[in-house]
């Protein structure tokens, strides 16, 4: 029997499906009537998703279609941060959300102390912006993975990588 079992906790957004999201996002609001001769832009530029549109409502619309395209392109809806809105030229709003991508080190230690607290016999080490976790059984790597992705303290898009 092998020695140890480990695999690594990454933060990391799949570029090619968000842009594929927003593209058929950007394709949904054009075909729609209730967005005929609206202004409807979304750019993502370093990190920064932008939304320029003309009032609230189709603020709204437009939140919601991209969300629902991420959901349907299998990109994790908490990669969206906060939303900052403010008053653009002519009358129009403008949103910036930051797009969350990699683990801080102050993110990392409370994704740490969680594991310990659960499972003190398992081993995890910050490295860089990812987290190595690291056991003799499998199944415990498996419970442990299960903890992070239902625990209500873990508010990052969380993928397991390196599995060996």
């Amino acid at each position: 029997m092998a020695g140890e079992y480990s695999f690594d906790v990454v933060s990391k957004i799949d570029q090619q499906e968000l842009a594929n999201a927003l593209d058929q996002a950007k394709r949904e609001i054009v075909a729609r009537y209730d967005f005929k001769n609206v202004l409807a832009d979304i750019k993502v530029a370093e990190g920064v998703l932008t939304i320029h549109t003309t009032d609230e409502y189709k603020l709204t619309a437009i939140l919601d279609i991209i969300k629902s395209k991420l959901v349907r392109r299998g990109v994790d809806l908490k990669i969206l941060g906060e939303e900052k809105r403010e008053d653009a030229s002519g009358a129009t709003l403008r949103v910036t959300i930051k797009l969350i991508e990699g683990i801080s080190a102050d993110y990392a230690k409370t994704i740490n102390k969680l594991i310990r607290d659960k499972f003190p016999k398992i081993k995890s080490s910050i490295q860089g912006d990812e987290l190595r976790v690291s056991s003799k059984s499998k199944d415990d790597l498996q419970d442990v993975m299960q903890l992070l992705k239902s625990s209500p303290e873990v508010k990052l898009p969380l993928q397991f990588t390196n599995y060996r």
